[in-house]
């Protein structure tokens, strides 16, 4: 099949540091090219891959501190629909810009939603582009806009040497993600100083939640058994994902999906996160974490978190969460909507 991959161009393909929606779509392009596919991906310039590469910006957005990035994705979009004769199908991943443009176009598309979709201003733009066919990366991120033509639910998947399952249990706890009010690091912070245990916190902070960061976050992070490592890479995650007791996920928002809760089941590290969005759908209560429905309840979870079988998280992960199943699933979707059907593909 001669799949066009089109990614947002904020960061590369995959991530130099953070950036969820980019690595997902490295995983899925290097997984479509290794079972024979023709994928040609849309990125940034300093992308590395082994499908053809369209640069459409010398190199990631957010590093080059562009100033106008609708600009280079707009011109992205002219490069899309130029080559548009030459693919059986596009897959976009850069939310609803592309909407006018696919709906008029020949080549049939399909757009994975990466993003929350319980904002006011949604309703109104889909009422319009209900019709555009679209992807869920979690049953629970449809819940605000059921309406809209949904072809399938595919959760995120890793390749499977990509992390390094570590049978040996840690002794600290472990906050991977981004500074932010919904992602909680306060609560995490908060959870485990009264479990007494360390916690090491890998994160970015974008300039949107700079100022939170440093009124909020910065005067927390003295405490002696709170380490701030700041933004990592895929090697220091995997070591710090791996050697950890838990990671915390206290998130206090609608989580459409979370990377970080299946890259540690990678690493056979339990998951203790709150019943908010996606959790319920990736972890198993009691097998592969604990789920709790409020965030201090994490306390008394973290005491049976030793009962776990790390075993079993990374198997969950192997059964559930592998590149190779994320891209059977969207090759079923593609499919579908090549041929003009309506496909419910399960999530797992």
């Amino acid at each position: 099949m001669r799949i066009a991959q089109i990614a947002p161009l904020y960061e590369s393909v995959p991530p130099r540091l953070y950036g969820g929606t980019e690595r997902v779509v490295s995983y899925l392009t290097e997984e479509l090219v290794r079972q024979g596919h023709e994928v040609t991906l849309f990125a940034s310039g300093d992308s590395v891959t082994s499908a053809r590469l369209i640069p459409c910006c010398s190199r990631a957005l957010r590093l080059s501190k562009c100033q106008d990035p609708f600009a280079f994705h707009v011109l992205m979009l002219e490069r899309v629909f130029q080559n548009g004769r030459h693919f059986d199908i596009h897959h976009f991943h850069i939310d609803y810009m592309h909407y006018p443009y696919s709906r008029r176009s020949l080549t049939p598309s399909v757009t994975t939603l990466h993003g929350r979709l319980d904002l006011p201003e949604l309703r109104h733009l889909y009422s319009e582009f209900r019709d555009v066919p679209v992807v869920s990366i979690s049953d629970a991120q449809r819940t605000p806009l059921r309406w809209l033509n949904w072809q399938a639910t595919v959760h995120h998947g890793l390749p499977a040497g990509l992390h390094t399952f570590r049978e040996k249990q840690g002794k600290y706890l472990v906050f991977v993600g981004r500074i932010s009010p919904e992602k909680r690091v306060d609560l995490a912070i908060e959870i485990a100083i009264r479990a007494g245990m360390e916690l090491k916190i890998a994160a970015k902070v974008d300039a949107a939640d700079r100022e939170y960061f440093e009124t909020e976050i910065k005067p927390l992070l003295g405490h002696p058994l709170v380490e701030f490592i700041g933004e990592v890479g895929d090697a220091e995650k995997d070591e710090l994902l791996g050697n950890a007791y838990a990671l915390l996920f206290p998130i206090d928002w609608p989580e459409p999906f979370g990377l970080v809760m299946i890259e540690a089941l990678a690493c056979g590290t339990p998951v203790i996160a709150c019943r908010r969005g996606s959790v319920p759908e990736i972890i198993d209560d009691g097998v592969t974490g604990f789920i709790v429905d409020k965030p201090l309840d994490a306390v008394q979870a973290i005491e049976r978190v030793a009962r776990l079988s790390r075993r079993a998280c990374r198997e969950t992960f192997e059964r559930r969460f592998s590149a190779e199943r994320m891209a059977s699933q969207y090759l079923e979707t593609y499919r579908a909507v090549i041929a003009g059907r309506r496909l419910q593909v399960p999530a797992a």
